[in-house]
């Protein structure tokens, strides 16, 4: 799950970089791209190794199916790690996501203000995305955040296991929905598939 949430984040800045760069891109130098992947490899065993030696631990998340952060413990070992999870692995990535998509949007805006034309549709399609993008992020991992601090400081037993299941799911699924985001409303990559 993290791995999905900090790849949207660097995956977004990313676009960004590309979009409003004004040299034409090298699409044979993939130095960036495993640079990418090794920073959200490497940011996540930064916070999901820790429960392994002791800040926190992991155990069964919901009816027992799947293993996630101990979210029920009420220790304060526990909950410092929930919350800097909290702030680190959600709230930053989705400032970032924010951010990249924001001045994505604010960089084509004032292309299509100087352009007009075939420009303005452009300019919709990326508005809609970016939209879908956060909005999708938000559905997804809000809920699963909302649940775990719940777990992790609200009354014993307040979340039930079967109650845990849609959010944990949405979360799970979230690296699905940018692609297909993507993909429809890209023109470029619609008429290459």
């Amino acid at each position: 799950g993290i791995i999905s949430l900090i790849s949207l984040a660097v995956l977004s800045y990313e676009r960004y970089c590309t979009m409003t760069r004004t040299a034409e891109p090298d699409t044979t130098n993939y130095r960036k791209a495993w640079a990418g992947i090794i920073l959200s490899w490497t940011y996540s065993l930064l916070w999901t190794v820790p429960p392994l030696f002791g800040w926190s631990s992991y155990g069964p998340e919901g009816p027992g199916i799947t293993c996630s952060v101990n979210w029920h413990s009420k220790d304060s070992n526990n909950a410092s790690y929930i919350i800097c999870l909290f702030i680190f692995c959600l709230v930053i990535p989705f400032a970032i996501i924010v951010y990249s998509y924001g001045k994505l949007l604010c960089a084509v805006t004032q292309v299509s203000s100087i352009q007009r034309g075939p420009c303005r549709g452009r300019e919709q399609r990326i508005l809609l995305m970016v939209l879908l993008m956060v909005v999708c992020f938000l559905l997804c991992w809000l809920p699963y955040a909302a649940v775990a601090l719940i777990a992790t400081f609200g009354q014993p037993g307040l979340i039930s296991p079967a109650a845990s299941i849609v959010p944990a799911i949405l979360a799970k699924s979230s690296t699905v929905y940018n692609p297909i985001i993507y993909v429809f409303l890209n023109k470029q990559v619609s008429e290459a598939l």
